[in-house]
């Protein structure tokens, strides 16, 4: 039986200290997460296809790549939240990760316990804006259940289509979604999406909120990657 009594959670490790894995492995169990672990870059990547892990725990030092690269890659191909390990303190480090699609930050040497309870506040916090059923940001309101999109107060009409880009790209806020994520997530509704057909989609639901591609309000285009929705918080 778990400390918290809570469902089991499952977990991905990508750092190059077997021993550190280990114990974390251990460590974890008592709290009910199942840990699985990866000593290099490629075997991390591996075991995500595999595994789809709720969550990955990321060194910034890894025999084969960095930990900053690896988390852009992951950030760019997965919906997943991640934490960042580093024996690096620099403010930099935690800044740069935190761009690239970290989740959290978390040097070393650390306490286990810390570690437990930023798994549990992520994953605690995904599961509810996964669950949510409005979104808000910056003046813009969406509504699952009625499918209703306003902006600063004003009814805005968008196809099934556009409706489901920005519900993806907002219940992803702050993370940076990948041209094939984004296909995935909408070929439900369209089977004929494809590369250019997302970008087309993004240029139209940006008319249609008035947004800037330079200055976005909403929606940020990332170089060779995709699309980041980085609407300020609602206050």
């Amino acid at each position: 039986m778990t400390r918290s009594g809570a469902a089991q959670n499952h977990l991905l490790m990508i750092d190059d200290d077997a021993d550190l894995n280990a114990l974390v492995t251990e460590y974890l169990a008592r709290f009910g997460h199942r840990l699985v672990t990866a000593t290099t870059a490629a075997r991390g990547m591996a075991e995500l296809r595999r595994e789809r892990p709720d969550l990955i725990i990321l060194d910034i030092m890894l025999p084969d790549t960095d930990g900053l690269t690896l988390c852009r890659e992951i950030s760019a191909e997965f919906d997943v939240p991640i934490i960042m390990l580093t024996a690096r303190g620099e403010v930099a480090d935690r800044v740069l990760g935190l761009e690239l699609g970290a989740d959290d930050y978390l040097s070393k040497p650390f306490e286990p316990r810390e570690l437990v309870a930023r798994i549990q506040s992520i994953i605690r916090r995904s599961a509810i804006r996964q669950s949510a059923t409005a979104l808000e940001s910056d003046g813009l309101n969406l509504e699952k259940e009625t499918r209703r999109v306003e902006l600063d107060g004003e009814l805005i009409d968008l196809t099934t289509m556009e409706f489901e880009l920005l519900c993806v790209l907002m219940e992803s806020h702050g993370r940076v979604m990948s041209r094939n994520h984004l296909i995935e997530r909408l070929r439900g509704i369209d089977t004929d999406v494809y590369d250019r057909s997302v970008d087309m989609l993004v240029s139209r639901l940006r008319d249609k909120l008035g947004d800037d591609s330079h200055t976005p309000r909403f929606i940020k285009t990332v170089r060779l990657t995709g699309y980041q929705f980085v609407g300020g918080s609602s206050s």
